[in-house]
């Protein structure tokens, strides 16, 4: 399976740049994945489509202000971070922009309340840093740090809300799970009068959202690992759904990467927490999802490449084709697709 098969031609005008003024009135694309039929509707229509008892479940996961710049403290050279991942405590592992210049020993200074020391030297200019400051880490953060847009995206977002989802509570993202930006509380509280369940499950989104695949035989991609928490509340209702018949819909690819990750580990939903570097591609077998809500997708990505598996990737990019003729909206503030 080579990745230049998930290639598909975009014109660069669909490349969302800014979010739609409401959140619920994207578009949406519902495809079935048993037939290809495609239908085309507002966003916040997708309730009709939601069936009673069905469980929806969203990522919670918040964005932090990931992105910050500082000076190396011998040579002063400007020093540009993207926090990805908490390994523990106050040590991270980071994007480094200019990674060849840090080494480990390097301190590069962001401000008189916050530095931090390079410990660990990996490869494609990640490094490992021990954060040292003075106050509360986050609100620290909150000062320093910028909202880490996606490279494609060259505008300025001047409402930083507009890149978390409207129930984002667990800090620690360095991308938003770009399929809840949809969601807004009012269409939520219509889902759960018409009797859907809304569960929450974490993933904490890290390096893979700003990788591109870059070997040629798919099989040879790894993935970066990310961290993942799935409550007994959580666990307990998707069991129970799975006895009853009833449906899972996952609300984007890291809700289905971290569902699917658990079923693969226990054979059953269980509450638990750790790191998944699960890569789904076509010939998967899903055992957790149903249905799933997602945007569209970077040519040539995991995420494509995760929907293919899931529909079929013949209809997807038959999908992707009638999006692009319809001139849908494309990637992190793009337009949605349901798949069920």
């Amino acid at each position: 399976m080579k990745t230049d098969d998930f290639n598909y031609e975009l014109p660069l005008e669909l490349i969302a740049q800014t979010p739609i003024k409401e959140r619920d009135h994207s578009r949406l694309l519902v495809l079935d994945k048993e037939t290809g039929e495609i239908n085309h509707e507002r966003f916040d229509n997708i309730i009709s489509y939601l069936n009673k008892g069905d469980v929806l479940v969203i990522n919670n996961t918040k964005v932090m202000p990931a992105r910050i710049i500082g000076v190396k403290e011998d040579t002063k050279a400007v020093i540009e971070l993207l926090m990805l991942k908490n390994i523990e405590n106050d040590t991270w592992e980071c994007l480094c922009k200019h990674a060849k210049k840090v080494k480990i020993g390097t301190i590069i200074k962001f401000s008189d309340k916050l530095s931090a020391k390079c410990i660990g030297v990996k490869d494609e200019g990640i490094r490992i840093f021990d954060f040292i400051y003075d106050g509360i880490f986050y609100e620290i953060l909150d000062e320093l740090g910028e909202m880490p847009l996606p490279p494609y995206i060259h505008e300025k977002l001047n409402n930083k809300d507009r890149y978390q989802t409207v129930y984002a509570k667990e800090i620690g993202s360095a991308a938003a799970p770009t399929a809840g930006l949809h969601f807004t509380k009012e269409l939520l509280e219509r889902i759960k009068e018409k009797g859907i369940i809304i569960k929450e499950i974490t993933l904490h989104v890290g390096l893979g959202t700003f990788r591109p695949v870059n070997v040629e035989d798919v099989t040879n991609h790894k993935m970066h690992s990310e961290f993942y928490m799935i409550n007994e509340d959580t666990a307990k209702e998707l069991n129970n759904a799975k006895k009853e018949n009833r449906r899972i819909i996952a609300v984007g690819t890291t809700t289905t990467r971290t569902l699917e990750t658990v079923m693969n580990l226990y054979g059953e939903f269980k509450a638990c927490s750790g790191f998944t570097d699960i890569f789904i591609y076509p010939s998967y077998k899903f055992k957790a999802i149903d249905c799933l809500i997602t945007n569209f997708h970077l040519p040539k990505s995991t995420l494509v490449m995760l929907v293919s598996a899931f529909a079929g990737k013949e209809n997807i990019f038959n999908a992707y084709k009638v999006a692009v003729d319809n001139k849908y909206r494309f990637f992190s503030f793009g337009d949605a697709m349901f798949i069920k």
